[in-house]
Formats: C-alpha cells, structure tokens, sequence
C-alpha cells in the first residue's frame, strides 16, 4: 500500500503480498507490444522507421516495488555516459511509434527510455478502440504510479552504466504529454521535460489528484508545452489558463502553440500528422533541452 508514496530499496526488495500471493502474478502485460496497436489502425505508409544503426536498442525488464515492468531502450553503441530522455508513451502504451521515438532521440546521442506504463491495467495494444482503451486501462492508472515507475527507469539507466542521470530530460505524449507536468512537479531533479499536447484539466480524480492547470504555479522543472490549434481535447481557454499559472512559478516553463493543426500532429502513422508543425517541435524539443543541460 506504500508503492508510490516512498523510495524503492532495490537493495531490499520486498514483494507486497496480495490475498495470499504475490502481486507480480497480477501483472497484465509482461512483455512489449510488437508493431502498432490495432486501435491505433489503420497505420499510414508515411509511418517513420528509424534504423538502429550505431544503436543499442531492444526491450528491458524494469524493477518496480511490486515485481516488473517491460520497457523498451535505445542508446549510443559508443559506451558511455549519455544523457538520459524518459520517453513516455501515448494512449496505446509503448508500440512501434514509442519505441522509434527511442530510437530517434538515441540518434542524438541520448539514452532513451520509455517504460510501459500500463503494464499492471492492461495491455492495450489488443484493445480495438479508443474509448475501451480510456475506459478500461487508462482510467485506472494513478499518478503515484506514474511516478513511481519513472523513478524505476531512472533507476534502471543509472544502473546500466551507460547514462547520466544529472542530465536527464522527460518527454511525453498525448497521455504522456499530462505526466511530463505531473512527474516535472513530481522530480524537481529533472532538467527539463517537453509536452506534447498533454491534457491540462479534466482529469482529476482520486487517483489523479490534482490537474496540470492546478499545480503549475509550483512547478521548478522548465516545461515546454506543444499544443496544437485545433484540439477537442485541449481547449484554448484551458491553455491560456495554464500559462497564466506557469508564469507565476518562475520555473521559465512556455507554452507553444502549433495553429491549423490537430491533436497528435507528432503522431507519423497517423492521419492527424503534420510534417511541418512535427519537424519544428522537434527542433524546439532538441533546443529545450540541449539549452537546459540535458
């Protein structure tokens, strides 16, 4: 009942007992989707493969205090200590699209993690739509575990020996653009973090305690927030609320906003995708966090 709430001791691990048997048999999803997820059909030829030349790159299994997430990394081949980027994932969990994110960060020299974060709830790379998806995995995620887990895959580079945690940025998603702000104020160790069309409000529920919107203020972590101009799911009203509340921290958190594009212009393999507003916030991405230390 703890998990979340306090460090994990990888030193002492202690499995949490869960009606007589251990909760790692609980585990939804043990193991990376392949390929995309089919809610995420049909996948666009446009679709963007990065090859993994000079790269290592493939699934790892991440500690967590009650057993094990899989996760997916991709690094330099040069060893080395190399900045770390949390990759954090959309709606359908680390699928292809996640995982050659990974890789295209890796091209810049950087360790490039991305854990599943829904492995305990579901695996949602078989789930057929969207609202089944919200319904039946993402609404029972809580933020303490987000969290949490992200602190395990720090944990994870670090032991790798391949990475430089005091250079470390987070990058999220969609559903992974909401948990850059939420981990920004959860680890005020991170240099830097980037949104990418994350949910500010609307959220909030027992086991998400507060929105975006309502701790930006506090924030010490400098986030960059790309949003896009025609968004059902971010309205503009909420944005400039945001970066009302963002001023006020003193953390030179910004928010960009792309006009004429939707929701998910990142998103390569999709229809929602907008090469141009795509290359640019990358540029705007890379800059963010080069120009913070990460």
């Amino acid at each position: 009942m703890d998990y979340g709430l306090k460090p994990i001791d990888f030193a002492n691990p202690v499995e949490a007992p869960y009606l007589g048997t251990s909760r790692r048999s609980f585990f939804a999803m043990t193991a990376l989707a392949t390929g995309f997820a089919v809610a995420s059909n049909p996948v666009l030829a446009q679709a963007i493969t990065t090859d993994t030349a000079g790269l290592k790159a493939g699934e790892v299994k991440i500690k967590v205090a009650d057993g094990e997430i899989p996760g997916y990394v991709a690094r330099p081949a040069k060893a080395g200590k190399h900045p770390v980027i949390l990759v954090v994932q959309e709606i359908f969990g680390v699928h292809e699209h996640i995982k050659d994110m990974c890789r295209r960060f890796a091209k810049m020299g950087y360790y490039a993690i991305a854990p599943e974060m829904y492995a305990r709830q579901g695996d949602v790379s078989k789930m057929t739509d969207i609202m089944g998806i919200l319904t039946n995995v993402v609404s029972k995620v809580p933020d303490a575990q987000v969290n949490a887990d992200l602190d395990a895959a720090v944990a994870f580079a670090k032991a790798s020996g391949q990475a430089n945690t005091d250079r470390m940025g987070l990058v999220g998603y969609c559903w992974g653009g909401r948990a850059a702000w939420v981990y920004a104020l959860h680890n005020p160790k991170l240099k830097a973090a980037v949104s990418y069309y994350g949910l500010l409000d609307g959220m909030k529920d027992p086991i998400k305690p507060r929105d975006p919107v309502e701790f930006g203020s506090e924030l010490k972590v400098p986030v960059l927030g790309l949003y896009s101009g025609i968004d059902a799911f971010v309205k503009p009203e909420v944005i400039a609320k945001m970066r009302g509340e963002i001023a006020k921290s003193g953390s030179g958190s910004e928010i960009v906003i792309f006009p004429n594009v939707e929701h998910g212009f990142n998103a390569d393999y999709r229809p929602s995708y907008d090469k141009a507003a795509a290359t640019y916030a990358m540029k705007l991405t890379r800059d963010w966090l080069k120009e913070r230390g990460v």
